[in-house]
C-alpha cells in the first residue's frame, strides 16, 4: 500500500472529523463510516476518497513513494470502521451526541498522527498482535520487518 496515499486519505479524514466536532455535524459520521468500511473491505475500490487519492492525486505528486504491507493498513481501517460506525449509531440511534463526538475526536487524533507523522497506530497494534502470536505470520509475511522493529 502506498504510504503517500494513506497519509493523504488520513489528512482528509482528520479534517472531516474535526469539522464534525467543531460544528456538531452528525451527518459527517456516516460519511466517515462508509469510507472506513469501504477501505477495510476493498481498499480504494469502493471508497470515493481513496479512489481519487490513489488514481488522481498521488500519481501526480513529484515525490518518491514508500510502500507498506496492506494487511496492517486494512486492520487499521477496520478499527476506524468500528469507531465511526459506533459513533454513527451513538449519534442517530442513541442520541448520545457527545459520546459520538468523543469517538470522532479519537479518529481525528489517530488520522492526524498518520497524516502528519506517518504513524499508523492501528498498524502498530497489528504488529504487536503478530509479535505476541495473536496474529499468525501467514496473515502478513511482508510484515516481518515491521514486527521486529
Amino acid at each position: 500500500m502506498n504510504e503517500t496515499s494513506a497519509r493523504i486519505v488520513a489528512g482528509v479524514v482528520a479534517v472531516l472529523s474535526v469539522l464534525a466536532i467543531a460544528f456538531q455535524q452528525g451527518w459527517i459520521l456516516p460519511v466517515l463510516a462508509y469510507g472506513f468500511v469501504a477501505r477495510a473491505l476493498t481498499g480504494p475500490t469502493l471508497s470515493p476518497l481513496a479512489f481519487v487519492v490513489t488514481r488522481v492525486v498521488t500519481p501526480r505528486l513529484p515525490i518518491g513513494h514508500r510502500y507498506a504491507p496492506g494487511p496492517a493498513k486494512r486492520f487499521a481501517q477496520t478499527i476506524g470502521a468500528i469507531f465511526t460506525v459506533t459513533a454513527t449509531l451513538l449519534w442517530y440511534v442513541a442520541g448520545l451526541h457527545t459520546a459520538a463526538l468523543v469517538l470522532a475526536g479519537i479518529i481525528a487524533l489517530f488520522a492526524s498522527l498518520e497524516s502528519g507523522f506517518g504513524l499508523c497506530v492501528g498498524c502498530k497494534v497489528f504488529y504487536l498482535g503478530m509479535r505476541l502470536g495473536i496474529v499468525p505470520p501467514s496473515v502478513c509475511e511482508d510484515c516481518a520487518p515491521f514486527v521486529r522493529a
